[in-house]
């Protein structure tokens, strides 16, 4: 293992949890990074500088915390869905989007910890050479101006053309910042409903490479996500199966609407912090390792608006990030139940091994009670080339507003289903296979 390279990966996880400067969005943001896929192929170095990348824009992201259809059936749709990582370098799953008249195809990231929808758009400074829209090219675009509700909606909105003129506004997001034009177009996700004058930001001017090359879409609880702008449509219910990061198939779904949703699932309490309204919040009671309870303070996992701490559900977020007492209680009972020298520690990831291990079962326990126990896949990441496999978590801080919150990730919730049914209050969970 190399010690340098341990070094950096060690550098960029404290400099991931350091406190970012506010906005006024309750959002998770993201930063760009490559894929983290073993390559049998690539020196353990390379590996190893490649999973400190993805480290650090996990804590860049958790950080950051602040702030009538036409081609589908009402109600329902199912949109295919693809890791981001292996297509455009990003942790984000993307799916393929349909914007404007006639339609403009951009692959857009799937973020439900954002609220706001953005895309490049030609003339753009600073924005990724790739795919952008073209405002002008659409019969239905229409920019929203200042006086219009949606421009008191979005963060740190301006009129630098006065009264009447186009709603812009500024976001930081992870590494990067942008200036917009809010605009509205036709939306369609890729054969779901056609939502007409949905509200976006059209970029401008980018600064910093962070953002999803060809725009994002929020699926946040805020008032311009697409769960609260398309509501009379899907009811404000949607779900979703991730597949493996390694692969770069769009094997997995994303189902829009109450129909198709599995009938026979075990759910939990969604719960609302009015400090960050767009995250999803859920009562956590317990974790356990081998079948057997992590001895865990129940203050560690309690939900406390005041302070932020509870567990959310991220998708953004590769890898799990618990509360430093949680965390120190997990990964000890994880090392007593596999019973093998521990290797030196990769950076922020403390658990590896280098000998092939039985991994004990891990599993979240949620108010309900509901139980999802992780496959072993979901539980450790390997390196074919390295021949050393790590515990795929990692402790966040241990001050500032991210101290006592615990991030659900997305390599844990890969091959499962997991429904969000804002309109009833609940989260639900259940194995599913997605991955191809």
């Amino acid at each position: 293992m190399s010690y340098l390279s341990l070094s950096v990966l060690f550098v960029l996880l404290s400099t991931y949890w350091t406190a970012a400067t506010a906005v006024r969005s309750s959002t998770l943001h993201l930063a760009r990074s490559h894929s983290v896929s073993p390559d049998a192929g690539a020196p353990f170095t390379t590996w190893a500088a490649i999973l400190a990348a993805q480290s650090a824009a996990d804590a860049a992201r958790v950080a950051m915390l602040a702030a009538a259809p036409a081609n589908a059936k009402r109600g329902r749709s199912s949109v295919p869905i693809a890791p981001g990582r292996q297509i455009l370098s990003i942790p984000n799953y993307v799916a393929r989007a349909r914007l404007g008249t006639p339609p403009q195809t951009l692959l857009v990231a799937i973020d439900p910890s954002n609220d706001a929808a953005w895309v490049p758009c030609t003339a753009c400074r600073g924005c990724p050479s790739a795919p952008s829209f073209s405002p002008t090219q659409s019969s239905t675009y229409r920019p929203v101006r200042c006086g219009a509700p949606q421009c008191s909606q979005v963060p740190s909105p301006s009129c630098p053309g006065g009264a009447g003129s186009p709603c812009a506004f500024n976001l930081t997001y992870a590494a990067s910042t942008f200036q917009a034009l809010l605009g509205q177009d036709s939306l369609a996700l890729e054969s779901g409903a056609v939502v007409a004058s949905y509200t976006f930001g059209c970029l401008r001017v980018v600064t910093g490479s962070s953002l999803p090359p060809q725009g994002l879409v929020g699926f946040g609880r805020g008032p311009l996500s697409f769960l609260s702008q398309t509501k009379d449509v899907y009811g404000s219910v949607f779900s979703y199966c991730l597949p493996s990061y390694k692969s770069s198939n769009f094997s997995g779904t994303l189902k829009l609407g109450p129909v198709g949703q599995p009938k026979k699932i075990k759910t939990t309490p969604l719960l609302s912090n009015p400090r960050r309204p767009s995250l999803y919040y859920v009562n956590m009671i317990g974790i356990r390792v081998g079948g057997k309870p992590v001895p865990v303070p129940a203050s560690a996992l309690a939900f406390d608006p005041a302070t932020g701490g509870g567990t959310i559900i991220d998708a953004g977020t590769m890898f799990t990030r618990l509360s430093a007492p949680v965390y120190a209680a997990v990964r000890d009972a994880f090392r007593r139940r596999v019973r093998a020298p521990v290797a030196g520690p990769l950076g922020g990831f403390d658990t590896c091994y280098n000998a092939t291990v039985s991994v004990p079962a891990v599993t979240f326990v949620f108010a309900g009670p509901v139980a999802v126990t992780l496959p072993g896949e979901n539980v450790m990441i390997h390196s074919s080339s390295g021949g050393i496999a790590c515990l795929a978590m990692a402790a966040g801080p241990t001050d500032g507003v991210n101290a006592a919150l615990n991030v659900l990730a997305s390599m844990q919730q890969q091959n499962h289903r997991v429904v969000f049914d804002v309109a009833n209050g609940r989260v639900g969970f259940s194995r599913e296979l997605c991955t191809a």
